[in-house]
């Protein structure tokens, strides 16, 4: 028959075998699970295009409108 302390000590080194075990294996199985990695998805955006055929001119608008400002100030 074992003493108090033996059958502790056999209780404990039962349970820390267990807990070896566990951890053994969950460290086993956790490199597969990540093994392949993480790659982000690459989405491909189509090319928008803009036909520009508009009423306005602003390469004349903005010279007159300029103009007429720089002719109100200097009529003042």
């Amino acid at each position: 028959m074992l003493s108090r302390s033996a059958a502790f000590a056999q209780t404990l080194e039962n349970i820390m075998n267990k807990f070896a075990t566990i951890a053994l294996a969950l460290s086993l199985t956790a490199g597969t699970a990540f093994a392949g990695g993480y790659e982000a998805p690459v989405v491909e955006a189509e090319p928008v295009v803009v036909e520009g055929n508009s009423s306005s001119d602003a390469g004349i608008l903005v010279p007159l409108l300029l103009l007429v400002g720089i002719a109100a100030v200097a009529s003042n």
